[in-house]
């Protein structure tokens, strides 16, 4: 049977891109994710949850993202999930 690892994300950057450089050119960058989801407790009173989501991204990417995403911006994130 095959399997997938796909994940979507929409949620705001909780801090500016870290960008790292390696002496080979390729670059890294590291930026936390918040995704906050609204629903109604039991007492009928609104209530939210945020999870914080590591992500990572390389090369042409990190040269993009480098250039477009500072803190609070709000994206779509997609790809596959690793965990450590």
């Amino acid at each position: 049977m095959a399997s997938l690892n796909k994940v979507m994300l929409i949620g705001h950057l909780g801090k500016d891109p870290e960008i790292i450089s390696f002496e080979n050119g390729t670059k890294k960058m590291s930026v936390t994710l918040a995704t906050t989801e609204r629903y109604r407790d039991r007492n009928g009173e609104w209530a939210e949850q945020t999870d914080w989501h590591n992500i990572v991204c390389w090369r042409g990417l990190a040269d993009i993202a480098e250039k477009i995403l500072k803190k609070g911006t709000q994206v779509y994130i997609e790809g596959k999930l690793h965990t450590r």
